[in-house]
């Protein structure tokens, strides 16, 4: 049977593996950080019936501005953010491969500080720029110091700062994404997928980005949301960074059904986002009760939990897969990760790890 590897791929691609977390039916399904919450049904009957009014002119290609999606983008991300500052993309993945296509390239590097999203790199490697990792402190944090001294040592040509962080859930001060920016002369991305679940009232860096024209704040409806399957990213910036991006975009690269299906939903944002709270809610008892199982949990801005004193993480996985629960090995030694489910997953996860550390102990 032929390999990709025995096809004349680019050398700099030999040997690296597609992105991929486990995909299985399972009863709870907590491994890559989903919404747990349906669509609310009466936003779902405001995405059919948006959806239902495109249908009869999918003959014709849908508006490439988006102009609409656009205009409830900058509406919803407030901060005084005009359409013309926002871009969207096919997830929040797509708009990182955008943004690496324009501004990286060959002969470019792309820095960030790990442990963080492992797309970064595959991202990085495929437009053919240089990765550099940059280890973050030993509890996952980012100080002003440390994010400047790797930014003038490496002279990245883009600088990406995932906050709240994933893996770690560690949310990253305003602060320190200022020195970041002020010691860089690429473009810095803040990746904020997760920041709906930080406290309420706490500032993201969409804030920071008057007078700040290299800095680009990414966002997704995956998690928030519950988009995930519409596939659904965006960004906020300088117009110029948006026109730039326009060089590298696919034709007609948003369909009109997920146009109308992503603006019916912001339409209804508040509706969409009750269940923010719920989430954090089980995220912070995540937090609460892994300590009395014995194990070390890392405070989240995000949606899941990371958690150490794992002593056997593919054990543990594996004995969590019997039973049921889909959870995240992420790689760093002895710890996994856990989305933040339902009420009743994250209870039904919680026992079963109960029982397996209890039957080790035995």
């Amino acid at each position: 049977m032929t390999s990709f590897e025995d096809l004349p791929i680019r050398d700099d691609l030999r040997g690296l593996t597609p992105y991929g977390a486990p995909q299985q039916p399972v009863r709870v399904a907590i491994n890559v950080n989903e919404n747990p919450h349906q669509v609310p049904e009466v936003v779902a009957r405001r995405i059919i019936e948006a959806i239902a009014r495109e249908l009869p002119g999918l003959n014709r290609y849908p508006d490439r501005e988006f102009t609409a999606l656009r205009e409830q983008l900058s509406v919803y991300l407030g901060h005084d953010i005009s359409p013309e500052q926002v871009w969207a993309a096919n997830g929040s993945n797509e708009i990182m491969q955008q943004l690496l296509q324009v501004f990286g390239g060959p002969g470019r590097s792309v820095l960030s500080f790990t442990p963080s999203y492992s797309m970064y790199p595959l991202l990085t490697q495929g437009v053919g720029s240089t990765w550099v990792p940059v280890p973050r402190a030993d509890d996952f944090t980012l100080t002003a110091e440390l994010v400047t001294e790797a930014i003038e040592r490496e002279q990245p040509d883009i600088t990406i700062i995932c906050s709240p962080n994933n893996p770690t859930g560690t949310a990253t001060d305003l602060s320190v994404i200022a020195a970041a920016y002020e010691a860089t002369d690429g473009i810095l991305i803040v990746d904020e997928a997760y920041a709906e679940f930080l406290p309420d009232g706490e500032e993201t860096a969409l804030s920071l980005l008057p007078g700040r024209e290299r800095l680009v704040v990414s966002r997704t409806m995956s998690k928030a949301f519950a988009f995930a399957g519409a596939r659904v990213g965006y960004f906020a910036a300088d117009p110029a960074v948006v026109d730039a991006v326009r060089l590298v975009r696919l034709p007609y690269h948003l369909s009109a059904i997920t146009q109308a299906a992503a603006t019916a939903a912001l339409e209804c944002s508040q509706i969409m986002l009750q269940q923010v709270d719920a989430i954090r809610e089980q995220r912070d008892r995540l937090v609460r009760e892994l300590p009395a199982l014995g194990f070390t949990p890392w405070e989240s801005g995000a949606n899941f939990v990371l958690f150490g004193g794992v002593d056997d993480p593919a054990g543990t996985f594996s004995r969590l897969l019997e039973r049921d629960i889909l959870v995240r090995d992420v790689g760093i030694p002895n710890t996994l990760r856990v989305t933040a489910g339902t009420r009743a997953e994250t209870t039904t996860f919680l026992d079963a790890l109960a029982e397996i550390t209890n039957a080790g102990k035995a």
